[in-house]
């Protein structure tokens, strides 16, 4: 029973909510950068390499048998490296795309939390924290004139 009242804290805290709209947000962001790097970044590469499909590069390490009648005895075993490179190619942008989105988000929110910077607004407990740090070296000045 303990893990229902645990799972329902989790789920009222809201996290659960910010997770999977998470998860939705990343699933569209994912199909956009697929669309990005197979239509609009490799097909001027592919132009420039003289038409090249990096998506059927391989390296065979056995050709395709078949018999005589055209009936296949044994498959072809290759190592699909093109579309690990086209991974990997989705992979760095996706990277550098969080890591932009992440420094943007990083830089709102310390301006959000210095409450100095009237410029955005600044969160209570921010404020209340600010004003208790001035309270309390004030109140350290008072102390040390009395000694």
């Amino acid at each position: 029973m303990r893990i229902f009242k645990e799972f329902k804290e989790f789920a009222v805290k809201g996290s659960m909510m910010d997770m999977a709209i998470g998860i939705i947000i990343g699933a569209s962001f994912n199909q956009v950068i697929d669309v990005l790097v197979k239509k609009i970044l490799l097909p001027p590469l592919s132009l420039m390499t003289d038409g090249l499909n990096y998506q059927d590069k391989k390296l065979v390490l056995r050709e395709l048998v078949t018999n005589t009648n055209g009936e296949i005895v044994s498959d072809e075993v290759a190592i699909g490296y093109g579309a690990f490179l086209e991974a990997g190619l989705d992979f760095l942008i996706i990277g550098f795309t969080v890591f932009v989105v992440v420094k943007f988000l990083n830089s709102l929110k310390n301006k959000a939390h210095d409450p100095n910077d009237k410029t955005v607004k600044t969160p209570k407990d921010i404020e209340l924290l600010a004003k208790l740090s001035d309270l309390m070296e004030e109140q350290n000045k008072l102390l040390k004139e009395k000694k």
